[in-house]
């Protein structure tokens, strides 16, 4: 009997290692196009399929926060933050302390120096993890990041899953104002009204007036859309600490500025250029769009008709209901429905 039960513990352990030795949990800078960029890599099984996020912001970084998101993802996919140029411990690691006008002047991002290090950050977890693809998928304007990286190298990705896609950006924005606008004067809600009317519809000179106009459009989106669990916000301890926040902050200041430009500063948007009606509707890979229904920012009036029009082998539209721009609950069930869809052999 001893000796059956000491071979029945040795087969257990054996096949606990193992499964230990399948899993795979990794922090780390990678050197991308010149400059050590952050990723993480998770998931309990290395021969799932990866999945790479492209965080929106440009500087809202997702690296920082405990798995609560993808936690029940990780069982099946293998789950890759990556702190993109500009953004989170990346802008830390390359970036002073101290940022300065001089500083925003001389280093300005773009968003073809970035979908360069997307693809690098693909290519670099097709090698590493040994897979054929990855799946990609990008939020608002990760969205934008994307759809540039998956236009330039389909052949790197399974599909293309965008969640609040951008169009175009001067048009969302414009649309964004014209919605909020509408919204303030049915609820006669005259100190947003008069917000707006000291904003004025935009384009703005200053990088601070399109912040506050998005802090008007969030107002409004979290009225009709379901929060998400405020555990998913819960920042890690290894993040939780004054250098990593204050990376953050910066980068996410950093980030915004060189969306949206700031003409007083003599800073150009780097996204004034695009415009996917015109140039991003051909992919070569399967595209699906989940849409948060009272999104104001990527409203469904400018990205379905763009959807309307795209060229793909595969392509499907999906409106979830109270949803907004950001995630929730029903977002990210939606968004696992069709990576399971997908049926991905590695």
């Amino acid at each position: 009997m001893l000796i059956r039960q000491l071979l029945f513990l040795t087969i257990f352990l054996v096949s606990f290692a193992s499964y230990n030795q399948d899993k795979i949990s990794e922090e780390k800078f990678i050197n991308i196009e010149g400059i050590d960029q952050w990723i993480t890599i998770k998931g309990n099984d290395n021969s799932n399929p990866v999945i790479l996020l492209i965080h929106g912001g440009p500087g809202s970084t997702m690296s920082q926060y405990e798995d609560g998101i993808y936690a029940d993802w990780l069982k099946e996919f293998t789950i890759v933050h990556w702190d993109q140029r500009g953004a989170g411990k990346t802008f830390g690691k390359n970036y002073p302390k101290e940022i300065t006008e001089e500083f925003y002047l001389k280093n300005p991002l773009s968003v073809e120096k970035m979908t360069n290090d997307g693809i690098a950050v693909a290519q670099y977890l097709i090698k590493h993890l040994n897979k054929s693809k990855v799946i990609l998928m990008g939020t608002s304007w990760g969205s934008i990041l994307a759809t540039q990286m998956a236009q330039k190298n389909p052949n790197l990705f399974h599909a293309y899953i965008g969640h609040a896609q951008f169009v175009n950006f001067d048009n969302n924005i414009k649309n964004a104002y014209s919605e909020v606008y509408e919204i303030a004067e049915v609820k006669e809600n005259k100190s947003t009204l008069a917000k707006l009317e000291e904003l004025g519809p935009p384009p703005y000179k200053r990088a601070k007036n399109y912040g506050q106009l998005l802090r008007v459009v969030k107002q409004f989106e979290k009225e009709n859309a379901t929060p998400a669990p405020t555990s998913w916000w819960e920042i890690a301890d290894s993040y939780e600490n004054n250098e990593d926040s204050r990376d953050r902050y910066n980068g996410d200041d950093y980030s915004f500025l060189n969306l949206v430009g700031d003409e007083t500063m003599g800073i150009k948007s780097m996204v004034r250029h695009i415009n996917f009606d015109k140039t991003g509707f051909i992919f070569r890979l399967p595209v699906y769009l989940v849409q948060g229904e009272n999104d104001i920012l990527c409203s469904k009036e400018l990205n379905k008709p763009y959807f309307d029009k795209i060229r793909a082998p595969r392509k499907e539209y999906v409106i979830v209901s109270k949803a907004a721009h950001g995630f929730n609950e029903a977002i990210i069930k939606k968004q696992y429905e069709i990576v399971k869809s997908l049926r991905v052999q590695n």
